[in-house]
């Protein structure tokens, strides 16, 4: 038994809201502990003059974090899934999946212009290899240039007249209370969206089976099924931020559906699939899409920018 809990969260206005949002629920349960939350700066959040394509690695916004764990500075994480790689450091899990916010995209524009409203050579901000390569499929004329720092940095630059729009996935600023400022909301069939997206992650020291049996009311079945079948593509895949690779699982009843795609940078290249099958398949039916998508012509983009295993190989 624990009297004191603490969270390991980044710092930025969505992380806190999210952690702060565990920290309430977990109180809400048992008013008897005291939880609090230890704000942790990770090499993402260091690093803001750079794209994080080229600062490249892993893990950018949870080593420093994972750390904290291992040391016991704290007890749980919370993470934006879509942040999270598929391999943790031994003694760490995911414990839990959450319900998913809105997975798409958000756009927001200068007077409320919709996207493909936008005119030519229009400046558009986003961080996203994945944004990037899909907007460039649908419209090349765009200029597509770097955005980073936190939501309200990425907003004030907006109305300042840095762009003409930017993307933001619409889950972050749903939660902040900023839905109204949403221009529109892009199909996945225009923007498929990244790995987890709208889902938060908590991992936890895998031994610890006091805080594990603490968290679990906080993993949801469906969307656990859904990003897990996402994750085993990006595993397979071996992607980090430095190529655009999209993935996005929905249920019917007891199957599940997931879309993938991986795409060159410029957009010129965008290649798609889909699978079906069984939930309870997830993660196989997510492998099964990734070697589809390495057969129809991933490899080839992939393999001139890291090490993967061609198609048939995993």
């Amino acid at each position: 038994m624990k009297k004191k809990i603490v969270i390991g969260t980044r710092g930025s206005q969505l992380a806190l809201w999210q952690a702060n949002w565990v920290k309430s629920e977990i109180e809400k349960r048992h008013p008897e502990l005291e939880v609090s939350l230890e704000k942790i700066k990770t090499t993402g959040d260091k690093i803001l003059d750079v794209p994080l394509a080229k600062v490249g690695g892993k893990g950018l916004f949870v080593k420093e974090i994972e750390e904290a764990l291992l040391e016991g500075r704290c007890h749980l994480a919370v993470h934006s899934m879509k942040d999270v790689p598929t391999f943790f450091p031994e003694g760490l899990h995911l414990r839990c999946i959450t319900e998913r916010e809105d997975p798409r995209d958000a756009v927001f524009s200068r007077n409320n212009v919709k996207l493909m409203d936008l005119p030519k050579g229009a400046r558009i901000g986003t961080s996203s290899l994945r944004r990037q390569s899909q907007l460039l499929a649908i419209r090349p004329d765009f200029q597509i240039l770097q955005l980073r720092g936190n939501l309200d940095t990425r907003m004030k630059k907006l109305d300042n007249g840095d762009f003409d729009a930017i993307i933001l996935a619409g889950a972050g600023v749903k939660r902040l209370g900023w839905a109204d400022k949403i221009t529109e909301l892009l199909s996945p069939e225009i923007s498929l969206p990244a790995i987890g997206q709208g889902a938060l992650g908590i991992e936890t020291p895998t031994a610890d089976k006091y805080i594990n049996e603490l968290v679990s009311f906080f993993d949801h079945p469906e969307t656990s099924y859904c990003v897990r079948g996402e994750r085993a593509l990006l595993k397979r895949l071996e992607g980090g931020c430095q190529v655009p690779i999209a993935a996005h699982g929905t249920l019917s009843g007891n199957n599940i559906k997931i879309d993938g795609l991986v795409a060159s940078t410029d957009g010129k290249t965008i290649i798609k699939d889909s699978v079906t099958g069984p939930k309870i398949e997830c993660e196989k039916l997510g492998i099964e899409l990734a070697e589809r998508l390495l057969a129809k012509g991933a490899y080839d983009i992939l393999k001139d920018l890291y090490e993967v295993k061609p198609p048939g190989s995993a």
